[in-house]
């Protein structure tokens, strides 16, 4: 179902841009492609607030529209609100597309930063690279140049780590995307891989001078107080489910590519067929020509032996990527619980 509600959502994000596309994109030169992200703490709040109120824990996948605007190299999201929840309403695309562009013209009347700079998206565990992903990033970076998308996970937020992070799909991959051609042979050709698919972009949280007055004297509270909640053990849940999903992507990549070597070894026999039937032909037309016989009629050989549909690649590639992702992630948090360990070993040598 939630897979459903997200290829839905994608077709009218491209209709949303695509409208107001001649105000809302600039088109730049390869050199000045956005290098940093600066996010207001409002944004980052107002995600966060966004996934607790709609999110079911951070189990639900929930969306929005990013606003701001690009000074030179970097990218600057100054406001962000919510798609619309999902109901069971037939209209309700067309309801969504409305009240995007409600959201934006109104802002715009308030003097409020308004241009459409990319889209957020919440994430379980850091399982968001899939085909619906791949599908909206590209619509719209295909659009907005400078488009990116926001990926926050709730659930490392939660253990102390505020998770929040900027990809869009490298030049590369958006020439190999438009082909619409997932062959073996074009990924080659265009040097695909699930390293050179996303790049991530560095993030730099911005706030204003009384907000950060504002949090030294939280932080000054927070110290008299001596919370040592960063000092949890109990990250062992996370290890497993990380490791639990990325045993299932094994699993994938593993029946993906038996898929794939039986396209091989089915080429190489019809290749093998194919030989032989030519060999056996020049052969007859030989001893016809030596009994003062025609040869035998010319054939189309492709006809005769189709070649086999090469497998797309695509969805396997999107897979292993996925499967970095999980490793990064059990590897940061392997090391951190190593540093607490370490750390309440001594503390407790120091007691006895």
């Amino acid at each position: 179902m939630r897979r459903e509600i997200t290829d839905r959502v994608i077709v009218k994000r491209s209709e949303i841009k695509m409208s107001a596309s001649g105000k809302m994109s600039s088109k730049r030169g390869a050199d000045s492609r956005v290098q940093i992200i600066q996010i207001d703490g409002l944004v980052a709040l107002k995600i966060i607030k966004h996934s607790q109120e709609e999110g079911a824990g951070g189990t639900d996948l929930v969306q929005g529209v990013l606003l701001g605007l690009v000074v030179d190299n970097k990218l600057e999201i100054t406001n962000c609100f919510p798609f619309p929840k999902h109901n069971d309403d037939e209209d309700f695309d067309q309801i969504s597309v409305q009240y995007q562009m409600e959201m934006m013209r109104n802002l715009r009347h308030v003097n409020v930063d308004h241009l459409h700079v990319g889209w957020y998206q919440t994430t379980y565990f850091g399982s968001f690279i899939n085909r619906a992903f791949l599908d909206s990033q590209f619509n719209y970076q295909h659009s907005i140049e400078e488009s990116v998308v926001l990926i926050y996970d709730p659930l490392r937020t939660s253990q102390g780590f505020l998770s929040l992070r900027a990809y869009r799909l490298t030049p590369e991959m958006m020439t190999f995307y438009r082909e619409n051609d997932f062959t073996p042979e074009n990924m080659t050709k265009h040097k695909i891989n699930f390293e050179s698919m996303f790049e991530e972009i560095p993030i730099v949280l911005r706030n204003s001078h009384l907000v950060n007055v504002l949090l030294c004297e939280l932080s000054d509270k927070n110290k008299k107080e001596q919370k040592f909640s960063a000092l949890d053990l109990g990250t062992s849940s996370m290890l497993e489910k990380n490791m639990r999903q990325l045993m299932e992507c094994v699993d994938e990549v593993a029946l993906d590519t038996n898929k794939y070597l039986n396209y091989q070894r089915n080429n190489f026999r019809q290749q093998q067929a194919k030989q032989q039937y030519l060999m056996k032909r020049e052969q007859e037309n030989l001893q016809r020509r030596q009994r003062g016989e025609n040869p035998l009629p010319e054939e189309d050989v492709n006809k005769m032996f189709k070649s086999l549909p090469p497998p797309q690649r695509l969805d396997c590639t999107l897979v292993s990527g996925q499967m970095e992702n999980y490793c990064k992630q059990v590897c940061q948090f392997a090391s951190q619980s190593l540093g607490k360990l370490f750390m309440a070993e001594n503390l407790h040598a120091d007691d006895l």
